[in-house]
């Protein structure tokens, strides 16, 4: 019995080694298309947001910085460097400039140290974790004013918490508002107070990606919990102490909230004992309706915080290049170490249960 179905012969017209054309579709195409252009797709929203309400204003601004505006017309005519002379010329520049540089070190530098210690607490095995990370960052969450306006009065001269503690403790009071020095330290206790939980949950979260052979393989050598530390704790969290240090230089250079509300005038003390270059920058623009000078004043600080910047970008680098640089080799010889590590620890462990197990028996 012969069967209906043939085999398709080969056409004579057609060679015998010859490939057929493949044939791409239309939804090939467009699988293609998709999968090269829709990464920028997902992302093209921010760039287009930050555009328009981002280099927009920016460009701008520097466009109003080389003009002496007129506020009534909308318009300006062309001066040239005029207002960024008048800036650099002002004494009131450099003494908020001073002023700046004080609250950024009296609030970054307490601020890392607590936010590691307290990180370094919260890694450990205590009880209710989940409840003392979560409470760290409830002054985060809290709305800055409240910060400000809560801790002002309790820096107050005459009637404030604070004052009022030292001298039932027989200690004189101290002038937090006409003292620069006090005022800058009760500035920077509000800051410290808000950013510390922050910056702690990272590091904690550093913290914890750490493998904790390398803390096993040091408790094998002897080492104690603060070698354990300073040997392993530290050199692992550079990459996030660096992130912290930057944006803590860039919100510290631009601190306006906490001296705008320490008093009740907001013009940064009657001898400009706390005075910050944005609240001189606010003062400016909104109390004296000069426009060009304010955003002449604020390229000047974009361009200081841009050169801080820089310095932090090159001292990453170094630091990352010195990670990067090591040798894949030590990496895995540190593994090992760790694994051999581990292994003695179960080794001991059984050892020491085996003479349970035949007593039992």
């Amino acid at each position: 019995m012969t069967s209906t179905l043939e085999r398709p012969t080969r056409s004579a017209s057609a060679p015998t080694g010859a490939r057929q054309p493949r044939r791409i579709g239309f939804g090939q195409r467009r699988s293609a298309w998709d999968l090269k252009f829709s990464p920028y797709l997902y992302i093209s929203p921010f760039f287009i947001l930050f555009a328009i309400t981002g280099l927009f204003p920016i460009a701008y601004t520097a466009v109003i910085s080389f003009m002496d505006w007129d506020l009534v017309r909308n318009s300006g005519h062309f001066i040239g460097f005029d207002q960024y002379t008048w800036v650099l010329s002002q004494p009131k520049f450099w003494v908020a400039l001073r002023n700046t540089f004080s609250i950024f070190l009296l609030s970054s530098v307490p601020q890392l140290i607590l936010a590691i210690f307290i990180a370094a607490m919260l890694d450990q095995n205590i009880r209710a974790k989940t409840f003392w990370r979560m409470s760290v960052l409830i002054p985060y969450v809290m709305a800055p004013v409240a910060v400000a306006l809560i801790f002002s009065n309790m820096f107050g001269d005459q009637y404030g918490v604070v004052n009022t503690t030292l001298q039932n403790l027989g200690l004189p009071a101290v002038p937090w508002h006409s003292d620069a020095l006090a005022s800058h330290v009760a500035i920077a206790t509000m800051v410290n107070f808000r950013w510390t939980g922050y910056n702690t949950l990272i590091l904690l979260a550093a913290m914890q990606a750490i493998p904790r052979e390398f803390y096993e393989a040091a408790t094998v050598d002897g080492a104690g919990k603060a070698r354990q530390f300073f040997s392993i704790t530290l050199p692992s969290l550079k990459p996030t102490l660096i992130f912290v240090i930057i944006t803590s230089t860039i919100g510290g250079l631009q601190i306006f909230d906490e001296p705008r509300m320490y008093d009740q005038y907001g013009t940064g003390g009657a001898d400009n004992q706390w005075l910050t270059v944005t609240l001189w920058l606010y003062n400016i623009g909104w109390g004296e309706w000069n426009f060009g000078r304010a955003a002449a004043l604020a390229w000047i600080l974009f361009i200081i915080i841009l050169a801080i910047g820089a310095i932090n970008m090159f001292v990453t680098r170094s630091l990352v290049r010195d990670e990067g640089g090591r040798d894949q080799r030590s990496r895995r010889e540190r593994r090992a170490q760790a694994r051999a590590a581990k292994q003695r620890l179960e080794a001991d462990a059984d050892r020491r249960s085996t003479p349970r197990k035949e007593a039992r028996r």
